[in-house]
């Protein structure tokens, strides 16, 4: 999988609470979700993902509670995959099940500005920095998570395995 697009740059430590607030729990509807995506830390950020749509963040990115509703309203929001110095463990569990393609590029992540045009091949772990010419590596994941990812989650990547006999 490749993506292009234009980075929305936040901090560090954003946590759960941050990215979808408690007080929107209420449901599960991805489009509901990503009405309010952000809105505590940046009320234009539904307006503001429809151009910049690669989300690059610093340390700690999910932490605090478990909810699943974070990356679901970040991944219906528009956000088409994530970079980051480093992800909350549950963060980057719930991001893989489902479907939302993460890497952990820690000097990307410092170098990337806001608003500055990426390409991210995210089978081979490259990130590159179409406005800056610069080229950033990590670790892929392996080809399971890839795939994972690929069919939108793990309930869709199952499914699949299930009606196809595999």
């Amino acid at each position: 999988m490749v993506f292009r697009g234009f980075a929305l740059k936040y901090g560090d430590n954003i946590d759960t609470d941050v990215i979808i607030p408690a007080r929107y729990l209420n449901t599960t509807d991805p489009k509901e979700l990503s009405e309010h995506c952000m809105e505590d830390l940046d009320l234009d950020f539904k307006n503001k993902v429809k151009e910049k749509n690669i989300l690059v963040v610093g340390e700690n990115f999910g932490c605090g509670s478990s909810r699943e509703h974070a990356p679901i309203a970040i991944k219906a929001s528009g956000v088409q995959c994530i970079i980051a110095k480093s992800f909350a463990r549950i963060f980057y569990r719930n991001a893989i099940n489902i479907g939302l393609p993460i890497l952990e590029v820690p000097e990307a992540a410092d170098k990337i500005k806001e608003g500055d045009e990426i390409e991210v091949d995210f089978d081979n772990g490259i990130v590159k920095n179409i406005t800056t010419e610069e080229t950033f590596k990590t670790f892929p994941f392996p080809p399971l998570i890839q795939e994972i990812i690929k069919k939108g989650g793990l309930i869709n990547f199952a499914k699949e395995r299930i009606e196809g006999g595999k």
